[in-house]
């Protein structure tokens, strides 16, 4: 996979690219990663990508002359083009997989100032946003999607580092522990350390569920529910009645 991504910002990368997993990954040529900055496309005579808003207002607006320029320069007929705004859909896991599965080569569009001339939006495929709020510019989420993506790719890290990490069955992850067994009065849960993978694998699943309940219970309102799953419910939901009945109690 090839990614490309359109900034006025490119040194913003520079350790996005130098760093851990996503350095090796490009070393090993399991995916291009590039930044073009949008910039040298101009035909302004001071350099300019912005102006004034029509009809007023406060802020710059970037131009439409230097980005559609650039996009024709660069996209193929292989090229999917993402622009990064508060105004798209939110980025997910599932997108994640879905860009990994799906495309050749994925072009992030980084906005800044107060965002784009709406004619832009002609020349894009889809808006995407990590979520309600906004950020100064397109770049955080351009390397946070970025990531997402690139861990995905076969050969990056092995298969069954994320095969259980939230939302990639639909819940939340299970908690994780690791040596020393106690600490600060602490213990890893008994069943970790007894052995038994069916036990473990179950008790995994629960802890999942209850998690997800508890943080997340959206996710589960339109869960079609495996039997073990609906078991594992009841027991989650048993317990927290339990507990709350003892906390009204101790109060």
């Amino acid at each position: 996979m090839k990614i490309t991504v359109m900034t006025l910002f490119p040194e913003f990368f520079d350790s996005f690219v130098t760093t851990s997993i996503i350095k090796r990954a490009i070393e090993r040529e399991l995916v291009t990663f590039e930044t073009i900055d949008f910039r040298a496309y101009t035909k302004d005579k001071h350099n300019h990508v912005d102006d004034t808003p029509c009809g007023g207002g406060q802020g710059m607006v970037l131009s439409c002359q230097p980005i559609v320029d650039c996009l024709k320069d660069i996209r193929t007929p292989s090229s999917y083009v993402v622009m990064l705004s508060p105004q798209g859909e939110t980025f997910t896991q599932a997108t994640a997989h879905h860009f990994v599965k799906t495309y050749d080569h994925l072009i992030f569009l980084c906005g800044h100032y107060e965002g784009f001339d709406e004619r832009i939006r002609s020349y894009v495929d889809l808006e995407l946003s990590l979520g309600d709020f906004v950020l100064t510019g397109g770049e955080p989420a351009a390397m946070v999607m970025s990531d997402a993506i690139i861990r995905l790719l076969d050969g990056v890290i092995l298969e069954d580092s994320h095969a259980d990490d939230s939302f990639e069955n639909g819940l939340l992850e299970y908690p994780q522990y690791t040596r020393p067994i106690e600490f600060e009065g602490q213990r890893v849960p008994e069943v970790l350390l007894s052995g038994h993978h069916a036990n473990i694998r179950r008790w995994r699943l629960k802890q999942s569920l209850k998690k997800t309940l508890e943080r997340r219970p959206d996710l589960l309102a339109t869960r079609v529910f495996t039997k073990e799953e609906q078991e594992l419910m009841e027991e989650v939901r048993k317990e927290a009645k339990e507990d709350l009945h003892t906390k009204n109690d101790k109060s």
